[in-house]
């Protein structure tokens, strides 16, 4: 075997002794594992040339060496051997994301749940439901003396509604033109048409009324907007709690940053995508991986993270990722349609 051949090897055993136990790897156990077929010596020289290489540390003088982010890098893009997964555990996942799901919302969050759950860690999810929430109807109902709620159901019999609170009196001949002008626009399209210019262009068609009609307009508007800034969920985070080496401070101000997260998750590409504590500067939480990956194939639907300590079982945890993705990006595409959405008030594209 080459040196280099053999250097790897000994990474590789070095991250399995600290996966396994926590404890720095001496070149005695590292032996045992290559089955004593190079002596200790040539071991530690090895040791010696990873470390000034930046790939092992060694926390304390005569101790053995644990990896570092570089050498955990390594060793998850080149030198383990995933797991296979049985037909047993395929049929496991897949019946812990069965459900009578009416909404792409409704499977993400039951996904990241049993995700969570499955694998003892925590999960956070981005997903893109504003681009499967196609509209079917948009209402205004009131409530109470100058207090409307508007609704906006889609296709899938999901509703979001928000409360209006008016300081002056509208007619029901001025909501029931709104009504017909906002329905004529939006009905067939996702949400996610609703960006300035179109709500510029439904405000000039409301005309005479635009005035009086704005709060329902605006309503409109939010109840886009906070679909798209509620898109990024924990679940599972309890988990992490039992795990020595993750700092309290830290996982709360992980949480905390849900942009910075955001961000992490939408500019993964696809496959899986490992980040390890503070090796990216976007990435706060010390000792700890996040393993991302897209569920999506036709478009981008989002992105699952998982988040647990460093010390993980590789070998098992990717391929479960990765089969969770492709599970739930299935369910996915059976429940929806391609949809195209007008980008216009003059354009409206029906749901087939």
């Amino acid at each position: 075997m080459k040196s280099e051949e053999r250097q790897l090897e000994v990474l590789k055993h070095i991250v399995d002794i600290f996966i396994e136990t926590g404890e720095p790897a001496s070149s005695l156990a590292v032996c045992e594992r290559l089955q004593n077929s190079v002596s200790s010596a040539t071991i530690r020289n090895d040791m010696a040339k990873l470390e000034r290489l930046g790939y092992l540390q060694q926390p304390h003088t005569s101790a053995g060496r644990i990896p570092t982010y570089k050498g955990f890098r390594v060793y998850v893009e080149s030198l383990i051997k995933l797991h296979y997964l049985t037909t047993s555990e395929k049929n496991e996942i897949k019946g812990l994301l069965e459900g009578d799901f009416a909404s792409v919302g409704e499977i993400i969050e039951n996904a990241a749940l049993a995700l969570a759950d499955y694998t003892e860690l925590a999960v956070v999810a981005l997903d893109n439901v504003k681009k499967f929430f196609i509209i079917s109807k948009v209402d205004v109902v009131e409530a109470g003396k100058r207090i409307y709620s508007v609704f906006i159901v889609a296709f899938s019999g999901e509703v979001k509604s928000k409360v209006c609170r008016l300081t002056f009196d509208v007619t029901k001949e001025q909501i029931d033109f709104f009504k017909k002008v906002i329905n004529e626009n939006l009905i067939g399209n996702t949400i996610d048409v609703l960006d300035d210019k179109l709500m510029e262009c439904l405000a000039t068609s409301l005309g005479c009324y635009v005035s009086g009609l704005l709060p329902f307009l605006k309503a409109i508007y939010d109840i886009s907007d906070e679909i798209s800034k509620n898109n990024v969920n924990f679940k599972g985070e309890k988990n992490l709690l039992k795990y020595d080496g993750l700092k309290a401070s830290e996982l709360i101000e992980f949480m905390s940053e849900k942009n910075k997260i955001k961000e992490i998750l939408a500019d993964a590409f696809s496959g899986i995508n490992i980040f390890f504590g503070k090796e990216n500067d976007r990435f706060v939480l010390g000792n700890s991986s996040f393993i991302v990956t897209k569920y999506g194939v036709k478009e981008d639907f989002g992105s699952f993270g998982v988040v647990g300590p460093i010390r993980l079982n590789y070998k098992k945890i990717l391929p479960y990722v990765s089969f969770f993705s492709q599970t739930v990006t299935n369910m996915i595409e059976d429940l929806t349609e391609e949809t195209k959405g007008g980008d216009g008030c003059e354009e409206t594209t029906k749901k087939k």
